[in-house]
Order: C-alpha cells, then sequence, then structure tokens
C-alpha cells in the first residue's frame, strides 16, 4: 500500500539573540508537534515507529542547521529532515545581533489501506 499523508502540521521559532539557526529550527518542529496529536495511532492499534515524518525546515542559512539535532528532537518514526532557503533573519539595529525566524512543516505518512 502506498503511504497516506496523515498529519500535516506548521510551525514557527526563532532565536531572539545570537543567530542560532538549529534553536530557531528546533523550536518550530516543537511547536508544530504542539499543535498535533497522534492518539489515532493507539486507538487502532498502530505502531507509531511506523510511521514516515518529514520534516522541512526554511531559514535563511539552511547549512548553518544541525539537522542530526533535529531529527532527534522527534519522538516517533522514521524521520527524515530537508533543509531550505526560508524564514527570516532580523539584524538588530546597529546590525549587532541577529534574531532568527525558522518555519518547519511536519508530514507524517502512514501505510494505510
Amino acid at each position: 500500500m502506498p503511504l497516506k499523508r496523515v498529519i500535516l502540521e506548521m510551525g514557527a521559532g526563532n532565536d531572539l539573540h545570537g543567530a542560532d539557526y538549529t534553536k530557531a529550527a528546533l523550536r518550530a518542529v516543537e511547536d508544530a508537534l504542539h499543535h498535533s496529536s497522534m492518539s489515532w495511532l493507539r486507538s487502532l492499534g498502530l505502531d507509531s515507529r511506523a510511521t514516515q515524518v518529514e520534516v522541512t525546515i526554511g531559514v535563511q542559512r539552511p547549512d548553518q542547521v544541525d539537522a542530526a539535532k533535529v531529527k532527534a528532537s522527534l519522538p516517533h518514526g522514521k524521520v527524515t529532515v530537508k533543509l531550505v532557503k526560508g524564514g527570516l533573519d532580523v539584524p538588530a539595529e546597529g546590525n549587532h545581533d541577529m534574531a532568527v525566524i525558522a518555519s518547519a512543516a511536519v508530514a507524517v505518512r502512514y501505510d494505510l489501506p
């Protein structure tokens, strides 16, 4: 059977000081996860380890995100992380600091009949 998307959640996260793109990405994923529950898996007697979780993170500097940390933050399933250009950098007045905003899309797929 083909995998079917059963959940799609969006989240936003930021790092207000220090331009830590990984911290902003982790907060965006956490925000997305807090919008959703996979209680249907238990209700249907399904194994959460069989889910495929596709995470897409958008930040201005995708090369600065530690994808392994993002992947490790997901509690269930086989996780893949895709990093793309997106989000927003907001320089402080005087350019002495940078706020980083990340966007996350978390898609969960399951093999359903």
